[in-house]
């Protein structure tokens, strides 16, 4: 068994099913994250983990110990949530230790777990200031100190950096990543921002509509995405999606959207074999398609510069797509252009279930 296990979980109000059948698990020491659009039910499956909500079925184990009926209080765990939830008529330093005096722990411990954790997180010069004398950053640094303090079996994060500005979110989500690698804890940690899932989870749990669509490593899910939601909701900018048509020939099945060919690769062909008549969905990733002298032609739509690389629109017999491309756009706006890919760059979904082919 791991360090958390989540076991056929389903939570419903009323005749409203949130969380559909749960299953997930992680070994000791794993940074979970839950990520998917806001309603997708992953909040309300960390306050399960918290000990906040019950689920309607199903069970969760920390460790070898069933807790799914055991209050918060008891399950050794320590939860930092988006609103910093800190004391204002504290300090800092009271804030840090208050979950350690509830537990009674003696006063020379409490003070040399704040030490320890002020350092760690480079806040020692706020020990005497009061929340309301901090800036958004320190505020969450306090609410992980807090946390920390605890030295818990299960730390739980709750969208924690979405109050902050797009620098400090950056800053913090690399603080985090370097904490967790630090202290080893396993880590539940729930966000909408597909770039927080990638650059911090070791797995990452995809969630639509209280289903997990997919499980798996960060490069599992980017490089083969289990369903159409996912190839589109991981990845920025989204993944291109084409509706194509599946025909068979005599050199077997070959695709085609508005009078253009698509090229399939080999591990494709078996499943494309099986479809013949029906309708796919063509997926590329933006930074797979490159600028060439012949391919698909198109007409450039518009250009989004960000520095480091270029969005280019390009509209096309098959729909307008996207192309990431590096450094500085050549091109202008208005510009025929041609588009070319390698077939094995190519993602193929059913087109009425959105599960992936092949």
């Amino acid at each position: 068994m791991g360090a958390l296990s989540i076991r056929q979980v389903r939570k419903t109000f009323g005749p409203v099913e949130i969380l559909k059948g749960i299953d997930i698990e992680i070994e000791a020491g794993e940074f979970l994250i839950l990520v998917g659009p806001s309603g997708c039910g992953k909040s309300t499956l960390l306050n399960m983990i918290a000990g906040l909500d019950v689920p309607t079925s199903g069970s969760i184990h920390i460790g070898e110990r069933d807790v799914t009926h055991v209050p918060s209080k008891d399950r050794d765990i320590a939860m930092v949530f988006q609103s910093y939830a800190l004391y204002p008529n504290m300090n800092v330093a009271q804030n840090i230790a208050f979950g350690l005096e509830m537990r009674k722990v003696p006063k020379p411990e409490r003070e040399a777990a704040v030490q320890r954790v002020a350092k760690m997180l480079q806040i020692g010069h706020l020990l005497d200031r009061k929340p309301g004398a901090l800036s958004g950053g320190q505020r969450q640094r306090v609410a992980m100190g807090r946390a920390l303090a605890r030295d818990p079996k299960l730390f739980l994060f709750d969208e924690p950096l979405s109050n902050l500005d797009a620098k400090l979110r950056v800053e913090m989500r690399a603080e985090i990543k370097l904490l967790h690698q630090r202290t080893k804890t396993t880590t539940v940690y729930v966000t909408h921002d597909q770039v927080e899932a990638m650059t911090l989870g070791d797995r990452i749990a995809v969630m639509k509509d209280g289903v997990v669509q997919q499980f798996g490593t960060p490069d599992d899910i980017y490089g083969r995405p289990a369903t159409r939601f996912v190839a589109e909701f991981i990845g920025s900018p989204a993944m291109n999606m084409i509706t194509a048509t599946v025909a068979a020939n005599g050199h077997g099945p070959s695709l085609s959207s508005h009078g253009i060919e698509l090229a399939a690769n080999d591990s494709q062909r078996g499943a494309l074999a099986k479809a013949a008549g029906s309708e796919v969905v063509y997926g590329l990733r933006p930074e797979c398609l490159q600028f060439a002298d012949t391919g698909l032609p198109g007409t450039l739509a518009m250009i989004e510069p960000t520095g480091p690389e270029t969005y280019l629109l390009v509209d096309t017999a098959v729909g307008q797509l996207t192309v990431r491309a590096p450094g500085h756009a050549h091109q202008r706006v208005g510009e025929r252009v041609h588009l070319q890919w390698q077939p094995q760059d190519a993602h193929l979904f059913d087109a009425r279930s959105d599960a992936r082919l092949a």
